[in-house]
């Protein structure tokens, strides 16, 4: 690399060590430098006032045009519920092990999943979408698919109390295993933070990703046992079957959910809970480095 200063006289080239002191002396820095990882968790947690009102921001506007507002959120579930209730409950008659309330096994089963796929869905494009801010503003790029999450947060404690309500009015009493739901919700959270970051950095360099994501998205909620019990489905399977199933954290989450609220619920697996806490921690440190990997090659051409 050479630098060329225009003077009155001739054309002068600068070596890069002679750049190189230059930039030494004066102390100028890259207009897009990427700090370190250390430095980068920091930068992180003292924009956190700006991720959650960012994202308070975007849930405020997402909902602006529609005159039931955010309550579409809620309907939209409610009616895959229905529709999945109608083929699998009625006309397959399938309960598994659940009794008579497969309403509610189906509904725990589909809020919980939307909220780990809405969150990947949105992050996906939580960086790509916003390059006028991206380009303008500094901040921890990983704001960006936080807030995505952020706001899947959001309205999976407003979906929470119907399906609370669902769980209640279809006969399932309250008991003190409700109260695992908190960490099992905050496990899943870390999780779809990690997705979230992950996907941020794919879709920020791959577009054609779009036509890819809600197809995969949908093989996975097939696999994740939104329909059925894994357990009982897995249970004559072949082992590696068996392991891989028992071993999705998309069924993990929504086993540990159904646990916490159905009475009629089997018993969990004893490595369920050691894997939810996995897959928490390691795509929630995974995502943010793959993130971070890229903070200088945001929002370029």
């Amino acid at each position: 690399m050479t630098l060329t200063l225009d003077t009155d006289l001739a054309p002068a080239e600068l070596t890069d060590a002679e750049v190189d002191a230059l930039v030494a002396r004066h102390g100028l820095a890259p207009a897009a430098r990427r700090p370190g990882l250390a430095e980068y968790v920091r930068e992180l947690w003292s924009r956190r006032h700006f991720t959650t009102q960012y994202a308070h921001a975007r849930l405020t506007a997402l909902y602006t045009t529609a005159r039931l507002g955010q309550i579409w959120h809620v309907l939209t579930p409610l009616l895959n519920v229905f529709v999945y209730w109608l083929i699998f409950g009625e006309l397959l008659q399938r309960t598994d092990g659940t009794g008579d309330n497969y309403i509610a096994f189906l509904t725990v089963g589909v809020f919980v999943f939307t909220y780990t796929r809405e969150s990947i869905a949105t992050g996906t494009w939580s960086i790509s979408a916003r390059l006028d801010l991206v380009r303008a503003v500094h901040f921890p790029r990983a704001c960006l698919p936080l807030s995505a999450t952020l706001i899947q947060l959001q309205q999976l404690l407003l979906s929470m109390g119907v399906v609370l309500t669902v769980v209640l009015a279809t006969g399932e009493p309250i008991r003190a295993r409700w109260l695992l739901l908190i960490p099992a919700m905050a496990l899943q959270t870390l999780f779809n933070f990690g997705c979230s970051m992950l996907m941020a950095r794919v879709g920020s360099r791959n577009h054609d990703i779009g036509e890819l994501v809600p197809w995969l998205l949908r093989t996975w909620m097939y696999l994740c046992g939104v329909f059925y019990s894994v357990s009982k489905v897995v249970a004559h399977a072949p082992h590696v079957v068996k392991v891989l199933m028992d071993a999705n954290p998309g069924a993990i989450y929504i086993e540990l959910a159904r646990h916490c609220l159905l009475a009629g619920y089997g018993g969990l697996t004893p490595h369920i809970w050691p894997l939810a806490f996995f897959w928490a921690f390691f795509t929630l440190a995974l995502g943010l480095v793959v993130c971070w990997q890229a903070e200088d090659k945001y929002g370029r051409g």
